[in-house]
């Protein structure tokens, strides 16, 4: 069976974290700040911090943006089941949006009526690979915290400003992203928190005093990630590469891919969704008797016990249903490839 995530571990990342073992520094220390920098770069962002994990990255944007027991978030349907556990854990109410067909994420008049039922802040989430294109969410009054984790590397060209793209982390106040082994950037765990907002910066800096020893991200996964950010083009590349390959075999089918379709837009190649047009048990026991894993986009969803509200999640639900994964990663070997090909181009 080929494998379904395969982290982009090459000789360069195993040299940079023997060298912090060799230097005998492997807690949070210059590596950490050096990677910071380096990250908040890459997204255009002020300020940022290194955390051990995406737990802490969301629980810690969540308390800097001043949100309090009690208070609601607002979040897709779609959004990761991780979102509703860390609100649930701070005893925050969570507030459920359908999306935009178009994208896969929140739509604006959900995220306008999230805050008129009185969110205090809104979780972006941006499924394999897409950005929120042409949605602004700049008319809300409450902070979006941006999660980039899955879009990463992804860009839509503007016609206007060609050397100024639409790229993800653009619409947070606050952003995170995640870095585990399944990842854009993979540090085998710990996240990143970043925002060019002043206030946020403070917030969160008075929140780690004391513990920042026991969250902030170690330097032997800051090394890690400084590779891998060096080299985070080329990875897209050829993410992107397998990405189009897979979307043009699709298209023999009567599938389409998931999320934004406009030939333009450079997705980072996160993963391969396809929204599909038959049972999706039956098109995953297709791919296994091939031994091509498969899994359900959404299946860890915070809205999966909404799956039968039509009513009230008209659009997203059908994507919660029918929409099924398969694997992208820089390292897939030409005989896997090919096996992935063959199978995309004939799911029943």
């Amino acid at each position: 069976m080929i494998r379904f995530y395969k982290p982009t571990i090459r000789r360069s990342d195993m040299n940079a974290v023997l060298q912090t073992m060799v230097d005998e520094k492997i807690g949070p220390g210059e590596r950490k700040k050096a990677f910071a920098v380096e990250f908040c770069e890459q997204v255009d962002k002020r300020y940022g911090v290194m955390l051990r994990s995406f737990y802490d990255a969301l629980r810690l944007a969540l308390d800097a943006a001043g949100l309090k027991s009690g208070d609601g978030v607002g979040m897709s349907l779609l959004a990761p089941r991780i979102y509703g556990i860390v609100c649930k854990a701070m005893g925050l109410s969570i507030m459920l949006g359908d999306i935009d067909p178009a994208c896969g994420c929140l739509s604006l008049d959900e995220a306008l009526r999230l805050q008129q039922e009185g969110a205090k802040a809104i979780m972006l989430d941006e499924p394999m690979g897409m950005i929120p294109y042409g949605i602004d969410y700049s008319s809300l009054e409450i902070p979006v915290i941006e999660d980039i984790t899955e879009s990463l590397g992804s860009s839509y060209p503007n016609s206007e400003q060609p050397d100024k793209p639409d790229v993800p982390g653009k619409r947070g106040a606050l952003v995170v992203c995640a870095f585990e082994e399944s990842d854009m950037i993979s540090c085998g765990g710990g996240a990143a928190l970043l925002s060019s907002v002043k206030e946020y910066k403070d917030a969160w800096t008075g929140k780690l005093e004391g513990i920042r020893s026991y969250v902030e991200m170690p330097d032997m996964n800051a090394a890690m990630g400084i590779v891998q950010s060096e080299t985070f083009p080329e990875q897209v590349s050829k993410r992107r590469g397998f990405y189009r390959t897979f979307r043009e075999n699709l298209l023999k089918t009567r599938h389409k891919p998931f999320g934004i379709g406009a030939i333009d837009y450079d997705i980072n190649g996160f993963g391969f969704a396809v929204f599909l047009d038959s049972k999706i048990e039956d098109v995953m026991a297709f791919a296994t008797k091939y031994q091509v894993p498969s899994q359900k986009t959404f299946q860890s969803c915070v809205g999966k016990e909404k799956m039968d509200d039509f009513d009230h999640f008209p659009k997203g639900i059908p994507y919660m249903m029918r929409t099924l994964s398969f694997p992208v990663y820089p390292f897939i070997s030409k005989n896997d490839m090919n096996l992935l090909v063959k199978v995309i181009s004939h799911l029943p």
